[in-house]
Protein backbone atom coordinates (compact mmCIF):
# COMPACT_ATOMS: atom_id res chain seq x y z
CA UNK A 1 0.00 0.00 0.00
CA UNK A 2 1.31 3.15 -0.95
CA UNK A 3 0.44 5.37 1.80
CA UNK A 4 0.29 4.83 5.17
CA UNK A 5 -2.59 5.65 8.15
CA UNK A 6 -4.03 8.62 7.84
CA UNK A 7 -2.23 12.16 7.96
CA UNK A 8 0.74 9.91 7.64
CA UNK A 9 2.95 10.96 5.10
CA UNK A 10 3.21 9.18 2.01
CA UNK A 11 5.26 6.27 1.56
CA UNK A 12 7.43 7.90 -1.00
CA UNK A 13 8.11 10.55 1.20
CA UNK A 14 8.98 8.79 3.93
CA UNK A 15 11.75 6.78 1.81
CA UNK A 16 12.72 10.42 0.25
CA UNK A 17 13.30 11.50 3.80
CA UNK A 18 15.79 8.74 4.51
CA UNK A 19 18.19 10.09 1.86
CA UNK A 20 18.65 13.55 2.89
CA UNK A 21 21.73 14.79 3.06
CA UNK A 22 22.81 12.17 0.78
CA UNK A 23 25.82 13.99 -1.46
CA UNK A 24 27.10 13.35 -5.58
CA UNK A 25 31.00 13.23 -5.41
CA UNK A 26 32.69 15.20 -7.49
CA UNK A 27 34.93 13.82 -10.31
CA UNK A 28 34.96 10.41 -11.82
CA UNK A 29 33.65 8.59 -8.90
CA UNK A 30 29.54 7.96 -8.16
CA UNK A 31 27.81 7.93 -5.61
CA UNK A 32 26.64 3.96 -4.94
CA UNK A 33 23.30 4.84 -3.85
CA UNK A 34 22.85 6.80 -6.81
CA UNK A 35 24.01 4.55 -9.14
CA UNK A 36 21.99 1.93 -7.63
CA UNK A 37 18.83 3.53 -8.26
CA UNK A 38 20.16 4.49 -12.06
CA UNK A 39 20.76 0.54 -12.06
CA UNK A 40 17.40 -0.52 -10.77
CA UNK A 41 15.28 2.09 -12.63
CA UNK A 42 17.45 0.64 -15.90
CA UNK A 43 19.07 3.86 -16.91
CA UNK A 44 21.76 3.86 -19.60
CA UNK A 45 24.02 5.60 -17.72
CA UNK A 46 25.49 5.08 -14.10
CA UNK A 47 26.98 8.75 -13.03
CA UNK A 48 26.08 11.28 -10.62
CA UNK A 49 26.71 14.39 -12.95
CA UNK A 50 23.89 14.09 -14.94
CA UNK A 51 21.07 15.58 -13.72
CA UNK A 52 19.33 12.94 -11.26
CA UNK A 53 16.74 14.89 -9.44
CA UNK A 54 13.83 12.61 -11.87
CA UNK A 55 15.97 9.38 -11.09
CA UNK A 56 15.33 10.65 -7.36
CA UNK A 57 11.67 10.92 -7.45
CA UNK A 58 11.76 7.62 -9.39
CA UNK A 59 13.42 5.93 -7.01
CA UNK A 60 11.43 7.37 -4.43
CA UNK A 61 8.38 6.40 -5.99
CA UNK A 62 9.00 3.15 -7.44
CA UNK A 63 9.25 1.02 -3.91
CA UNK A 64 6.13 2.51 -3.33
CA UNK A 65 4.37 0.15 -5.86
CA UNK A 66 3.20 2.84 -7.80
CA UNK A 67 4.13 3.30 -12.08
CA UNK A 68 6.58 5.36 -13.18
CA UNK A 69 6.46 7.67 -15.98
CA UNK A 70 8.26 6.46 -19.38
CA UNK A 71 10.76 9.03 -18.91
CA UNK A 72 10.75 8.98 -15.25
CA UNK A 73 14.30 10.56 -15.50
CA UNK A 74 13.28 14.22 -17.27
CA UNK A 75 11.59 16.77 -14.49
CA UNK A 76 9.05 17.91 -17.00
CA UNK A 77 8.11 14.36 -17.73
CA UNK A 78 6.07 13.86 -13.93
CA UNK A 79 3.53 17.01 -15.06
CA UNK A 80 1.94 14.25 -16.91
CA UNK A 81 1.74 11.35 -14.66
CA UNK A 82 -0.94 10.86 -12.19
CA UNK A 83 -3.58 13.31 -11.52
CA UNK A 84 -3.16 17.38 -11.65
CA UNK A 85 -3.66 19.29 -8.26
CA UNK A 86 -5.06 22.74 -8.22
CA UNK A 87 -2.94 23.61 -5.12
CA UNK A 88 0.35 22.02 -2.96
CA UNK A 89 -0.70 19.21 -1.11
CA UNK A 90 1.78 17.79 1.75
CA UNK A 91 3.66 15.27 -0.02
CA UNK A 92 2.54 15.93 -3.47
CA UNK A 93 5.23 15.84 -6.42
CA UNK A 94 5.92 19.43 -7.63
CA UNK A 95 7.39 20.19 -11.10
CA UNK A 96 9.18 23.76 -11.48
CA UNK A 97 10.50 25.90 -14.76
CA UNK A 98 14.37 26.76 -14.88
CA UNK A 99 16.62 27.48 -17.43
CA UNK A 100 17.68 24.91 -19.86
CA UNK A 101 15.06 22.58 -18.12
CA UNK A 102 12.72 21.40 -15.46
CA UNK A 103 13.41 20.15 -11.80
CA UNK A 104 11.02 17.69 -9.66
CA UNK A 105 10.55 17.21 -5.95
CA UNK A 106 8.17 16.28 -3.35
CA UNK A 107 6.45 19.00 -1.77
CA UNK A 108 7.00 19.15 2.51
CA UNK A 109 5.81 22.58 3.49
CA UNK A 110 5.87 26.26 3.00
CA UNK A 111 7.59 29.15 4.48
CA UNK A 112 5.95 31.90 6.43
CA UNK A 113 6.68 34.35 3.15
CA UNK A 114 4.79 31.15 0.65
CA UNK A 115 7.69 29.87 -0.38
CA UNK A 116 7.66 25.84 -1.09
CA UNK A 117 9.61 24.09 0.91
CA UNK A 118 10.68 20.86 -1.68
CA UNK A 119 12.38 17.68 -0.49
CA UNK A 120 14.41 17.03 -3.50
CA UNK A 121 17.70 15.03 -5.45
CA UNK A 122 20.12 17.48 -7.16
CA UNK A 123 19.51 20.53 -5.20
CA UNK A 124 22.56 22.09 -5.00
CA UNK A 125 23.77 18.61 -5.59
CA UNK A 126 22.64 16.71 -2.70
CA UNK A 127 19.25 15.69 -1.27
CA UNK A 128 18.17 18.09 0.98
CA UNK A 129 14.76 20.40 1.45
CA UNK A 130 15.21 23.85 -0.28
CA UNK A 131 12.63 27.24 -0.88
CA UNK A 132 11.51 27.33 -4.38
CA UNK A 133 9.26 30.61 -5.80
CA UNK A 134 5.67 29.15 -6.39
CA UNK A 135 5.69 31.20 -9.48
CA UNK A 136 7.95 28.45 -10.95
CA UNK A 137 5.78 25.95 -10.67
CA UNK A 138 4.43 24.39 -13.61
CA UNK A 139 2.45 21.62 -12.30
CA UNK A 140 1.36 19.88 -8.99
CA UNK A 141 1.27 15.97 -9.08
CA UNK A 142 -0.23 13.24 -7.00
CA UNK A 143 -0.36 9.61 -7.72
CA UNK A 144 -3.17 8.18 -9.76
CA UNK A 145 -5.93 5.87 -7.53
CA UNK A 146 -4.14 7.34 -3.90
CA UNK A 147 -6.27 9.37 -1.73
CA UNK A 148 -5.13 12.76 -0.98
CA UNK A 149 -4.06 13.70 2.58
CA UNK A 150 -5.79 15.18 5.14
CA UNK A 151 -4.92 18.82 5.99
CA UNK A 152 -3.16 21.51 4.50
CA UNK A 153 0.72 22.39 4.19
CA UNK A 154 2.13 23.55 7.41
CA UNK A 155 4.22 26.36 7.78
CA UNK A 156 7.70 25.59 8.48
CA UNK A 157 10.13 28.38 10.07
CA UNK A 158 12.41 29.38 7.39
CA UNK A 159 13.43 32.45 8.14
CA UNK A 160 15.58 33.95 5.60
CA UNK A 161 15.87 30.97 3.39
CA UNK A 162 17.49 31.02 0.35
CA UNK A 163 15.05 30.92 -2.81
CA UNK A 164 16.67 28.28 -5.49
CA UNK A 165 17.16 29.98 -8.67
CA UNK A 166 18.57 26.74 -10.60
CA UNK A 167 19.17 23.34 -9.78
CA UNK A 168 21.56 22.29 -12.57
Amino acid sequence: MPTSPLNAEPAWLIEARRHIGMTEIPGPKTNATISGWLHKLRAWWTDDETPWCGVFVAACIDPAGLPLPRYWMRAKAWADWGIRLTAPAPGCIVVFERKGGGHVGFVVGRTERGLLLVLGGNQGNRVGIAAFDPARVVAYVWPKDVPLPVGELTVLGAPGALVSANEA
